[in-house]
Formats: C-alpha cells, sequence, structure tokens
C-alpha cells in the first residue's frame, strides 16, 4: 500500500527558542552552546541562528572557532528544560494531525499521514496546516518535506530550511533525487563520499545509474543499501513506541588536569547530575561506563555491567571512580569525563540488596534531594560524599 510521511524539522531550534524568550536576541547571529571565553572555550556549539551560519558556524564546531569567526556573536548556554516544554508542546500539535508520530529527537519528527487525508484536501493542504499551527502556537517555524517514505521526506524538508515545504509527488522519487549531491544520501559519511567521488559519482543519480552488483561488490551490504536509496526505495515504517537505551553526561575542562581529587569530584557530579534525571524519567539501567578523553585526544570507555537494575548516584559514583583509578597510570592529563548508563529500563522495586547503602532510608532521603534540587537549583541542596570529604583534607 502507497504512504504518505511527513518529516517535521524545527528551524534552528534551541536557538529560535533563545530568541523567542529574548527579543532583544532576534535578527542577531545567537551561538547557543559553551561559554567561548573570549576565544579560549573548550566546548562545542550547540547549535546556532541562521545569522551566526553566514559566518560558517555550525553545531559541533569548537566554541572557540566559533568565536573567532564571529567575536560579536551572543554565545548563550543552553535551557534544555525550556526546550523540552516547547518540544513537548510541538507533539501535542503533531496529535492533531495523526496518532502515528515518531519522535526522532527533541526538534525532529516523522508522522504516518496516510490515513489522515481524508480529513483534509491532500497532503499539501495538512502540511500548510500543520505550519501554520506551529507558527501561531508556538511563534516558531518549522520546515516540512513529505513524500512516499521517511528517507525521502527527510531530504525534502532540509532542501528549503528555514521554513521550508517540499512534496516529493508519487512517481518522481527518482527524478526528484537524481540532481541532488552524493552528500546527501543517507549514511554517507566523509570517508565513503570520497570514494565515491573517486568513482566518478558526484550526484545521486549518478550513483543511481550504477548496478546493484557493482556497488555490492565495492562496498558489501552497504552497496546493496546505497543502491535502493538512490533510487527513493525506503521500506521502513514509521515508529510509534520507542525505548531510550542509553543516557549520558559529559564534562570538558576549561583546562586539561592531572588532580585527582578534582577528577573524582567531577566524575561524582555528572554520576549525581546524571541518576538525577534518571530517576526523573522513572528509569534504571544495568550497565555503567566511564569515557575519557587525554589531552592527546585518545579517547577510551570502561564498563561495567550489573544483574539488576539501578538509579543510586552512589553506586555510579562508585563504579565511575573506581573505573577511573584502573586508567590513571597513563601519566597522561585529563581533557573530558563522561558517565554513560545503558541497557536502560522503566521498572519499579527494590535496588540490588548487595548494596547496604541504598537502604529504604537512603532512598527517601534521595527522592527529598530530587526535589528540592528541581526547586531551588542543583547547587543549591547536595550530598555529603567521601569525595567531599577528600576534597577539604586535600585543602588542609
Amino acid at each position: 500500500m502507497s504512504r504518505t510521511i511527513l518529516h517535521l524539522d524545527m528551524d534552528a531550534f534551541f536557538a529560535a527558542v533563545e530568541q523567542l524568550d529574548n527579543p532583544k536576541y532576534r535578527g542577531k547571529p545567537l551561538i547557543v552552546g559553551a561559554n567561548p571565553k573570549g576565544g579560549h572555550g573548550r566546548g562545542v556549539v550547540s547549535t546556532c541562528s541562521y545569522e551566526a551560519r553566514e559566518f560558517g558556524i555550525h553545531s559541533a564546531m569548537p566554541i572557540s572557532q566559533a568565536y573567532r569567526r564571529c567575536p560579536h556573536g551572543i554565545f548563550v548556554p543552553g535551557r534544555h528544560s525550556r526546550y523540552a516544554e516547547v518540544s513537548r508542546a510541538m507533539i501535542e500539535i503533531l496529535k492533531n494531525f495523526t496518532p502515528a508520530i515518531e519522535k526522532i529527537s527533541i526538534d525532529e519528527a516523522f508522522l504516518d499521514i496516510t490515513h489522515s487525508l481524508g480529513l483534509f484536501a491532500d497532503a499539501a493542504s495538512l502540511g500548510r496546516q500543520l505550519k501554520k499551527r506551529i507558527v501561531n502556537e508556538l511563534e516558531l517555524t518549522a520546515s516540512i518535506g513529505i513524500a512516499s517514505n521517511k528517507f525521502l521526506a527527510k531530504i525534502a524538508s532540509d532542501l528549503d530550511k528555514p521554513d521550508g515545504f517540499v512534496m516529493v509527488q508519487p512517481g518522481e522519487e527518482e527524478t526528484f533525487l537524481a540532481p541532488l549531491d552524493i552528500s546527501r544520501l543517507w549514511g554517507v559519511g566523509k570517508k565513503t563520499e570520497q570514494v565515491l567521488r573517486a568513482m566518478g559519482i558526484d550526484t545521486i543519480g549518478e550513483l543511481a545509474r550504477r548496478t546493484e552488483t557493482e556497488l555490492s561488490r565495492r562496498f558489501g551490504k552497504w552497496g546493496n543499501a546505497l543502491w535502493r536509496l538512490s533510487r527513493g526505495l525506503d521500506s521502513r515504517d514509521v515508529v510509534t513506541s520507542w525505548v531510550q537505551k542509553s543516557i549520558s553526561q559529559e564534562r570538558t575542562f576549561d583546562e586539561d588536569t592531572d588532580d585527582q581529587v578534582r577528577i573524582e569530584l567531577t566524575l561524582a557530579k555528572l554520576a549525581e547530575s546524571l541518576c538525577r534525571l534518571m530517576r526523573k524519567d522513572n528509569l534504571k539501567g544495568r550497565t555503567i561506563t566511564l569515557k575519557i578523553r587525554f589531552d592527546d585526544f585518545s579517547t577510551f570507555t570502561r564498563s561495567r555491567t550489573f544483574s539488576d537494575f539501578i538509579d543510586s548516584s552512589q553506586i555510579v559514583k562508585g563504579v565511575a571512580v573506581s573505573l577511573y583509578r584502573r586508567m590513571r597510570g597513563s601519566g597522561k592529563k585529563v581533557r573530558l569525563l563522561g558517565v554513560g548508563i545503558s541497557q536502560l529500563n522503566s521498572v519499579s522495586g527494590e535496588q540490588l540488596g548487595l548494596f547496604e547503602q541504598d537502604s529504604s532510608m537512603n532512598r527517601k532521603l534521595t527522592k527529598l534531594l530530587d526535589s528540592l534540587q528541581d526547586k531551588f537549583g542543583e547547587q543549591t541542596v547536595k550530598r555529603a560524599s567521601l569525595l567531599d570529604s577528600a576534597k577539604g583534607k586535600n585543602k588542609g
């Protein structure tokens, strides 16, 4: 059965929300991300306004480079709770058009509108009414692509940003794709792009003219997928239920450090923040992972898996520190630390009996601390720990 899939992508979402809440930012280059510290910051750009993109700034760019390109730009930290609030309002609007919604990220979703078309004149009418609702109710713009499958709808939504609206008519899939640059094909990274260009393939249409056998011989199974995508073939359904598989927190130091107390305190803070997010979403996980990047940019991960699900800050903190202590003999300074938990599940029940510190009283205390931090901020109320004591002894 033929399908009609809509892909919605909010335009420069984080930056747009900041400009919505702060009118003085509108029309100006706005960069959301780490503190640039006069060009010496060590984080990255989360996103930026279209005015900032005119200076060549883009997401994931080092914040120091963004500052050098646009020192007069407005640099602001992210406000993720605010972005989540607007995202929830976005989803409520989408529900008025179809229940078949696959949320890909905080600002992006696929909608299967096949069975909703009877309520509208046609797919274009539905898409334009959806765009109008976004503008009227959220005071933001979104780019929309409509096609017969997810792959085509995604490409279409990206072609005319911001505030774009592109439809791929049934039967015109290959004609639509043919002139597009090969880099627009899903899964084609820099290395694959280089190989394809070396083969004389610069557009999707040029790729489509190659045989499946040739591409399979060159790229293996990935060649079969390239061949199908170049012809606009994609049979994936819109998935309305999704289970989060992992959650993590990271911190890049302002300066590379080998201060053991500072490193372990940072791990403790990451664990506290991570577990607080998990408890808020009623999640527990089984595998704790430490990520560490040294001053030479070498990056390593180490993990430990439990038999039961946990959300205890004390447990995660202890495991993260233990994993770090096994790695710190390298003699290198640390640039970045991260703590993550995977194999997540929404579960209830007791923590592992193995960990006496996670008693009933401790869980009540944790719940109280979470509520106080929700109300007054994470920095106002903290749990005392052995690491805090170590910090005090270090000062003495």
